[in-house]
């Protein structure tokens, strides 16, 4: 927080996020995801606060009212997957209808894909050029299919690399806050036994998060306890004082986890 907003007792803002996944074989265990992670820390170094993840099934009004949901409520939604080529990719269609708008072929779009398939463009591929109207592209380096940014929504492609590709393409052109950092410690110890110092060092550190993860590994309990922060100057003096107390009570942390 700046000196001059803590003087006048203003509260950083918080820019947050949601994320829709779509695809019913997500839901069905046949696929896991592999985006939700991703993103987090993406919005993470971006200043943005992954706040909310929903898994919808391919159905236009399960993705239309997910939309519209998040839409009201967090400064940026990110959907991914649904917008390939075959029948079952009705992404595009689904937030167009909610949005109460048409769905239009992308000049540019279309135009990356012939570059990309030349004479193996049919008209299947080209339903990856179609767009709700009004929408801006986002670069796919890996194939020719590019994703979709209308306004605050984001549309991007379920294959996690092609889903990393877009984002690095948006890196920095996000309006957010500061970066939140973390931090681990990692100790051989029940969570029972730490609570209350966990307990102690967090009302210390309002501006620090502090979560407790247990393991159990060669027979042995441990928790690794993770530290977030906007400010590195508090979250390293929360760091500190939790390593001292765990010493305190007869532990050996160490710093990183275990």
């Amino acid at each position: 927080m700046a000196a001059g907003a803590e003087a006048e007792g203003q509260a950083e803002r918080v820019w947050t996020a949601a994320l829709i996944i779509i695809g019913d074989e997500i839901l069905s265990g046949r696929t896991q995801d592999a985006n939700l992670a991703y993103l987090a820390r993406w919005l993470n170094i971006q200043g943005i606060r992954l706040r909310e993840a929903r898994v919808v099934p391919d159905e236009m009004a399960a993705i239309g009212a997910a939309v519209t949901a998040c839409l009201a409520t967090h400064d940026y939604v990110f959907t991914t997957g649904g917008i390939g080529p075959t029948h079952d990719d009705i992404t595009v269609d689904a937030i167009a209808a909610a949005l109460g708008l048409p769905v239009v072929l992308h000049p540019e779009a279309e135009a990356a894909l012939r570059a990309y398939y030349g004479d193996r463009l049919n008209e299947t591929r080209l339903r990856m050029a179609r767009v709700p109207e009004g929408a801006e592209l986002i670069p796919n380096p890996e194939t020719g299919a590019p994703g979709i940014r209308l306004d605050r929504l984001f549309i991007l492609a379920g294959v996690p690399k092609i889903t990393q590709g877009m984002l690095r393409g948006l890196d920095g052109k996000l309006a957010g806050g500061r970066p939140v950092l973390s931090a681990a410690v990692g100790a051989w110890t029940a969570e029972s036994r730490v609570a209350g110092i966990l307990a102690d060092v967090q009302k210390g550190f309002d501006s620090v998060q502090i979560g407790s993860y247990p393991f159990w590994r060669e027979g042995r309990t441990g928790a690794n306890f993770v530290l977030r922060s906007v400010d590195p100057q508090a979250l390293a003096q929360a760091v500190a004082q939790l390593v001292e107390a765990l010493r305190a009570d007869g532990l050996e942390p160490v710093e990183g986890e275990i």
